[in-house]
């Protein structure tokens, strides 16, 4: 299957890509060129070819791979960049000419490949090999490299961590962009930006589903955001009702492991698809916490939203939502000391630009009030506590959050308002 077969069929060019980047000009066009004109910075300019002459991959049979709706495909990777599939020897042009092909014979209606993000390389994602090369010969285009964890047949993944403070006056804040003014993806774009919020309603669309969300949800999730600068993430547990097309989200299950640390991530995993069974939920969704800043999600978030709710859905091709919620504990522009809580699901492109990104909306949630804290809150506040307690990225409480009150002070007043809210129901 790895050898060349006796009549090589011509190499197949189809699929477009938002991930795929050819070089524009000559062959000789170099994407290390200093930022300018004609530079990587204002064209897309890195392909399997400038992977492998700059030794970040190599050739090899059946060193490639797509992982689609249950379906496997392995392909080897030639000495010129190019593809060859083992199944049938056929060579393609490019990552995006494989997956495009590979996703269409198991769901014709495909209209992209997703190379970069769909073929992996040893197991990781292409994308992941491009952004290393961008550190190392481009680092002024700020790409940061995303990791990618799963759980189960839900996978929802997480990114390495992004180490920040807690925002300090006149720090420089990322303002928004609005959603129109991105246009089709751009691999110089900041992956971080961040992206404001489009309403159902703007778009022609209903929201597809109803979500109701428990308060003690919240309440475990806020207060895992409040004790480290860093981004935390963490899995929602709870049910979906096909007949009256409502979400309700019962639990929050807090991932106490280091956001880069791949070593712990998958036992921690483990046990939280253990507690999902004992429970009898179900995976609903996933949280993550922007420290400082707004609560909106980046380009970076709309991915990793759109990826969730396809690995969610699974491949049955029945509808289940995946809510995404961010949570922005210590942003200064947040409204009094509570923080900013964003549920967003992400709209796909239109059909006609299949290269755009997502489209990130607002999801109305209903909060309903738990009567009471339950043990298992308790218990799993407890431990994050205990998981952070020597952590060098601990919120310092004594720092001071405004002129005013110091950051044990806004948790203080913050806590006190759940708490006495959760009394007031009984």
């Amino acid at each position: 299957m790895g050898s060349e077969p006796p009549s090589t069929p011509p190499p197949v060019e189809e699929g477009g890509d938002e991930e795929e980047e050819e070089l524009s000009g000559t062959e000789e066009s170099d994407p290390r060129a200093p930022p300018g004109r004609g530079s990587l910075l204002t064209r897309r300019g890195i392909t399997l070819r400038v992977l492998l002459k700059d030794g970040l991959v190599e050739p090899g049979d059946g060193v490639l791979s797509i992982h689609y709706l249950g379906k496997k495909f392995v392909g080897d990777l030639l000495c010129d960049g190019k593809i060859r599939w083992v199944e049938t020897g056929q060579i393609f042009n490019s990552p995006s000419a494989w997956a495009t092909h590979c996703k269409r014979l198991v769901n014709p209606a495909k209209k992209s490949g997703c190379g970069w993000a769909s073929v992996r390389y040893r197991g990781q994602k292409l994308v992941q090999y491009k952004t290393s090369w961008l550190h190392k010969y481009q680092p002024s285009a700020e790409v940061v490299r995303k990791g990618s964890q799963g759980m189960g047949g839900g996978r929802i993944g997480w990114r390495d961590g992004e180490i920040s403070m807690v925002q300090r006056r006149g720090e420089r804040e990322r303002v928004p962009v609005r959603y129109c003014t991105l246009g089709s993806r751009d691999s110089a774009r900041d992956p971080h930006t961040l992206v404001e919020l489009s309403a159902f309603s703007a778009i022609n669309r209903f929201q597809p589903f109803n979500v109701a969300v428990s308060s003690n949800v919240l309440l475990l999730m806020d207060f895992h955001c409040h004790l480290t600068t860093s981004e935390v993430v963490g899995y929602l547990g709870g049910r979906w009702d096909t007949n009256t097309q409502l979400l309700t989200v019962l639990r929050a299950f807090p991932c106490r492991t280091r956001l880069a640390d791949r070593d712990s991530a998958p036992v921690v995993e483990e046990e939280i698809c253990q507690n999902l069974f004992m429970r009898g939920l179900s995976l609903v969704g996933w949280y993550h916490s922007h420290p400082r800043g707004p609560a909106l999600p980046s380009l970076q978030d709309i991915d990793s939203q759109m990826d969730h709710q396809l690995r969610l859905q699974g491949s049955n091709n029945g509808f289940q939502p995946c809510l995404g919620i961010i949570c922005g504990p210590y942003y200064h522009g947040n409204q009094g000391v509570a923080s900013t809580i964003t549920p967003f699901w992400v709209v796909p492109p239109p059909e006609q630009r299949p290269n755009d990104y997502g489209i990130p909306v607002a999801v109305e949630v209903t909060y309903v009030q738990d009567n009471y804290l339950t043990s298992d809150v308790l218990n799993e506040m407890m431990l994050l506590v205990d998981f952070y307690r020597t952590a060098p990225d601990l919120v310092q409480f004594s720092q001071l959050w405004s002129p005013e009150i110091t950051v044990l002070d806004k948790i203080k007043v913050w806590a006190a308002g759940v708490i006495s809210t959760v009394l007031l129901a009984f």
